[in-house]
């Protein structure tokens, strides 16, 4: 999770409907990334329940997104935020997260692409925007985007719409698209932004863009 992943959280809440109950998946806050990691608030006065293969803070039931527990069609809006490079079997897991959300729920998540390999417990898969379509065929309309350079993005995100959701509309879309610009923002301390400048002069532009330009990004409006 980082600030930009956070500000794309918020920017969704913001501007369409999320309806109640939430279920957040992957919901272990990390020491040193709660301010960012805490995303209740963005959903007050609407249900919401934190599952994590571990226990720790932000986690309310421990359990497996490739078996969730929790019955079909239960859950308004899931949100999976960086956690399904963490999935053994990540195509469970999407089954599972459909299974639990309702024809009218919204679908938010997002996994690191250019990114080191972290644990948590393991790190095993990347997902380009191309896969992240693919994996979200079945929502007829959806918003696909990257943090960063297309060829080299940092981040993949998207947030998808149940069949019996609401249509988005250009108005809701447009102030997505102001509300992201506004806290989709990933500053760099000032030190390690001259660290890639100097790397960018001796070894090329193209290794340090994903960090020189995290507050850059893009969208694809997607209506089957």
């Amino acid at each position: 999770m980082n600030q930009f992943i956070n500000g794309f959280a918020r920017a969704v809440a913001e501007s369409v409907d999320c309806p109640g109950p939430i279920l957040e998946v992957g919901s272990y806050q990390v020491a040193g990334q709660e301010d960012v990691a805490e995303l209740r608030a963005l959903f007050a006065g609407k249900r919401y329940l934190g599952i994590d293969m571990r226990p720790g803070p932000g986690v309310d039931c421990v359990a497996d997104v490739e078996a969730l527990p929790q019955p079909d069609a239960s859950f308004g809006t899931v949100i999976a935020l960086n956690t399904f490079e963490h999935v053994p079997h990540f195509w469970k897991g999407f089954a599972e997260v459909q299974r639990v959300l309702r024809p009218d729920g919204v679908l938010l998540i997002s996994c690191p692409f250019y990114f080191h390999i972290h644990a948590y417990p393991n790190d095993y898969w990347r997902f380009t925007p191309e896969a992240m379509k693919l994996l979200l065929c079945d929502f007829p309309h959806k918003i696909v985007g990257w943090q960063g350079p297309r060829k080299r993005p940092a981040n993949v995100w998207a947030v998808a719409f149940g069949a019996k959701h609401p249509r988005l509309t250009p108005t809701q879309y447009s102030r997505f698209r102001e509300l992201l610009g506004q806290y989709g923002r990933q500053p760099l301390a000032p030190l390690r932004r001259f660290r890639y400048r100097v790397g960018q002069l001796v070894s090329g532009r193209r290794p340090f863009l994903p960090y020189l330009q995290q507050g850059c990004w893009e969208a694809e409006w997607l209506r089957n």
